[in-house]
């Protein structure tokens, strides 16, 4: 059985949807009944190489807006095979100051 094609509630510890929030969904999206809320904060914000689609703000904070991939239906395998691959060989995170106030 394919992860990425299992029904959400066959597999609910991968998806997990809250449509009670009240900011659902964070992001645009055209399926907002595919959106896992799962990682409502994404886990692989500090890494440079998370493999989402962001840009870096002036800031020098990431702006995520424009990434689904935590909430997209591969996320949950994305997102894991990601962190055990750091669990394995330590990764280089990325703390930015806030620059500014």
């Amino acid at each position: 059985m394919d992860p990425k094609k299992t029904a959400p509630t066959a597999a609910s510890y991968r998806f997990y949807s809250n449509t009670a929030c009240e900011y659902f969904p964070c992001h645009k999206t055209a399926h907002p009944e595919r959106f896992n809320c799962l990682f409502c904060f994404c886990p692989l914000y500090f890494m440079d190489d998370c493999g989402g689609k962001y840009v870096l703000m002036e800031n020098g904070q990431k702006d995520c807006k424009g990434c689904q991939l935590p909430h997209s239906p591969g996320g949950y395998d994305h997102v894991l095979a990601k962190l055990r691959r750091c669990f394995r060989q330590p990764c280089r995170l990325v703390f930015r100051q806030v620059s500014g106030k």
